[in-house]
């Protein structure tokens, strides 16, 4: 393969070959430089795909087992570990956080409820006193501090997207209630026995097979001027309290910690499979994760609105399931408006759609400046359900 030629690997079936064409466009047409699909219809892997490069300088082809940070579409598998907690009986998703995690009750939270962690309804989207990448790091601090803040706004009434503080929220409880930080929990219960190639940060033996995220076209002055002067004081706590970009999460640092919001590191596949067992109501290979009523709340809406820190960005209204977006009548999870899913900080995505037995996973390394519904991963999921409505044809 050439410096600047994209060689596509991996396995396609015929019926899905849509996809195929989609994967090939972004690498020509929408400045991929690495990057996987795969996708899962009834349980079988019908797409498996990768190529490119995994780093910037373009010495390293994508390989088959490539792991890369997936950003924000870590969300799904944080929020899978809650809901096998509640299918079990062990977490209620109606009580107040405090019930478990008592010191959470500071400042005015006592009714906060667990739900309200899940929906990004909790008031927290950030933290109000400065927080350092290096105070990220660290769970007992982040989740110290969390305790002891005060929402930025009543709590139940209205979602506010919460970057990087729902992985410690929903984290803490499942560590209260467990006793394992969810990347742990996740690793036991899911990936490990099921052979699901994902962890919620990195360990080191993995770091030879990382992707070098690189990043997004930078925004002129003006332009970050204008977004800014839009922000709310609770969007730029989410946003910019630390800021973390693909600097910081190319680092050790970043790799090791457990940030369970945003260092998820996976193939295309692994995400398929996450967000698999709950295309396929619970189930995975044969294996029961959770049971399918569980897997059902996991888009049981919270209401339509404006969201608070995101709204400016995808200017209409979204609404949040517990733990993932509904693809509503935007579409950005395929034409189902109950089909449900996550995006990732620069294009990656994680996509359910019960309905047609269908999961998705994309990652990518080259970060696009979309806040969600990347030009890539819309190609691909357009592909995907036109390949779809022509096997009912």
């Amino acid at each position: 393969m050439s410096e600047h030629e994209s060689v596509v690997h991996g396995h396609c079936d015929d019926r899905f070959a849509a996809v195929r064409r989609a994967f090939t466009e972004n690498f020509r047409d929408r400045d991929e430089l690495g990057a996987a699909v795969s996708v899962t219809v009834g349980g079988e892997t019908v797409v498996d795909l990768w190529g490119g490069w995994a780093d910037a300088a373009r010495t390293r082809p994508w390989e088959r087992d490539t792991l890369v940070n997936v950003w924000s579409t870590t969300k799904g598998p944080t929020a899978l570990c809650a809901h096998i907690l509640a299918d079990r009986g062990l977490l209620d998703f109606d009580a107040p956080v405090a019930v478990y995690w008592p010191e959470f009750a500071a400042a005015g939270k006592d009714k906060v409820l667990v739900r309200h962690l899940l929906s990004h309804r909790a008031g927290l989207a950030g933290l109000r006193e400065p927080h350092s990448l290096a105070e990220l790091c660290d769970w007992e601090l982040t989740t110290r501090r969390l305790a002891a803040t005060e929402p930025w706004w009543e709590p139940g009434t209205q979602s506010g997207y919460h970057a990087l503080t729902y992985g410690f929220l929903v984290g803490e409880v499942v560590r209260r209630v467990s006793g394992l930080l969810p990347g742990a929990f996740l690793q036991r219960e899911v990936t490990g026995p099921l052979g699901i190639d994902f962890s919620i940060g990195l360990p080191e033996k993995e770091a030879v097979r990382a992707a070098e995220l690189v990043h997004p076209p930078a925004a002129s002055a003006s332009e970050q001027a204008a977004i800014f002067a839009q922000l709310t004081p609770a969007a730029i706590a989410a946003l910019t309290n630390p800021m973390a970009g693909a600097d910081e999460a190319n680092t050790p640092g970043w790799r090791a910690a457990e940030i369970p919001a945003a260092n998820g590191h996976g193939t295309a596949r692994a995400v398929a499979a996450l967000y698999g067992i709950l295309a396929g109501r619970g189930s995975y290979d044969g294996h029961r994760v959770l049971s399918p009523e569980s897997a059902e709340r996991v888009r049981e809406g919270q209401g339509s609105c404006r969201d608070l820190v995101l709204g400016i960005g995808l200017g209409s209204d979204t609404e949040l399931g517990l733990g993932l977006w509904l693809s509503g009548p935007n579409g950005s999870y395929g034409p189902n408006p109950r089909a449900f899913g996550h995006d990732g900080f620069g294009g990656s995505c994680g996509l359910a759609d019960p309905e047609a037995g269908v999961s998705l996973g994309y990652v990518m390394n080259r970060m696009g400046p979309h806040i969600a519904d990347d030009p890539r991963k819309m190609a691909l999921v357009d592909a995907l359900y036109d390949a779809l409505r022509q096997r009912t044809d």
